[in-house]
């Protein structure tokens, strides 16, 4: 896998011990002055401090640079947390020479407990002193944002628009408490395309629509969840405008993106065992569509049945019965399982056999095809099974 660079992105990492010992836990990423940045922030009520903050820092100018740390989540973490984070980005702005509300605060890992702000001090100007816009970087970035990860997510783009070369790398971090509602988990995105700050969020938007927005693990959605687009400006090349055929080339390559490192949040999915992909269709609207394709991807008998590779398709029909949807005419449900068809019209197939249905559910990806009716409507939500290890993981988490 090539990871380009990102002309006028610079990162650096550095072992903080926010955390944990022996490997680097703190990121800076640098952006050039005149970037453009689009962000996207959870809708959990107890967002963390990072996150309020952000968000704040958004709305009166656009960032120099963002600060990210995994380990401790810095949520429910009351006054003094929210103290902190601006303690830690006024630490950042002043190695940086910028201000404090340019730097935008990430942070992931244990929800509950402060942040030691000192680590923070005494980690910023060595990782400042060590920006790099070279691929490498993102590489030991990638890896530093992990928690329960077993693995760095990072992916990479390169594309010619209106003859101009442009690059897109973008990196993510998950792999518990994965549910959408906004971004579940944290990525960070660039590219050196000139795009415009209202541009940018718009293509944000539609990608995380129909990538982050589309992936679950357990159901659970974070209180430290966020996407940002970066876009550095520094190719010589004219603005992608909105609505241009090259905002829809631009655009297929980001959604690309962010796909594959939505895909891959979930194939590294605490404890699992298998990728299920859940496609709806036919449903009144898409609401309901993904009302049904949610309900069957969260439920835990669905996926131990799937873990345990026992096609009992009766828990997948039980899922879509109770899903919250405007209108379900039984008659007119079919559903797949790896290409077997288990149910027609309402009915247990009657070409169904259990040998078949063993040798679907065998696969380590697994397609559950389910057709409501006959509209045009259709989602694909993505997902995994539910392990023993996936408890162990969660139970031993703080220990």
């Amino acid at each position: 896998m090539t990871i380009y660079p990102v002309k006028g992105i610079r990162l650096a990492t550095a072992a903080a011990g926010i955390r944990y010992t022996d490997r680097d836990d703190l990121v800076v990423i640098e952006c050039q002055a005149g970037s453009s940045c689009a962000t996207v922030f959870t809708q959990n009520k107890f967002s963390a401090a990072p996150v309020q903050l952000a968000k704040e820092h958004i709305t009166q100018s656009m960032p120099r640079a963002l600060l990210v740390n995994s380990g401790n989540a810095n949520a429910g973490t009351g006054e003094k947390g929210m103290k902190n984070t601006v303690q830690c980005c006024e630490l950042l702005a002043g190695a940086l020479g910028c201000d404090a509300s340019e730097v935008l605060p990430y942070s992931t890992g244990v929800i509950g407990e402060q942040i030691p702000v000192q680590a923070f001090a005494a980690a910023i100007p060595d990782c400042v002193k060590s920006l790099s816009a070279e691929a490498d970087a993102w590489v030991r970035a990638a890896k530093a944002i992990l928690t329960t990860d077993t693995v760095p997510k990072l992916l990479s783009r390169k594309l010619d628009i209106a003859g101009c070369e442009v690059n897109i790398t973008g990196m993510a971090k998950g792999a518990g408490m994965i549910r959408p509602d906004m971004a579940t988990m944290l990525a960070f995105i660039a590219t050196d395309a000139v795009i415009e700050q209202a541009v940018l969020q718009k293509l944000l938007n539609k990608a995380t629509g129909i990538s982050f927005n589309r992936i679950t693990v357990d159901g659970d959605t974070s209180t430290n969840d966020a996407c940002t687009l970066l876009a550095s400006g520094a190719v010589d090349m004219q603005p992608i405008k909105a609505d241009s055929a090259e905002f829809a080339q631009f655009s297929t390559a980001l959604t690309e993106l962010m796909q594959g490192l939505a895909q891959a949040i979930i194939r590294d999915a605490e404890g699992a065992t298998k990728f299920i992909t859940i496609n709806v269709s036919g449903a009144e609207s898409e609401n309901d569509c993904l009302a049904v394709a949610y309900t069957v991807a969260e439920s835990p008998l669905v996926k131990t049945a799937l873990f345990a590779s026992d096609p009992n398709w009766g828990r997948i029909l039980a899922a879509v019965g109770r899903a919250a949807v405007s209108s379900l005419d039984i008659s007119q449900v079919n559903i797949m399982l790896n290409g077997v068809a288990i149910v027609t019209a309402g009915e247990p197939d009657p070409s169904y056999t259990e040998d078949a249905g063993l040798q679907a559910v065998a696969d380590i990806e697994i397609t559950i095809d389910i057709k409501l009716g006959s509209t045009a409507e259709s989602v694909t939500v993505w997902t995994s099974d539910l392990s023993h290890e996936y408890i162990r993981i969660n139970a031993e988490y703080r220990t």
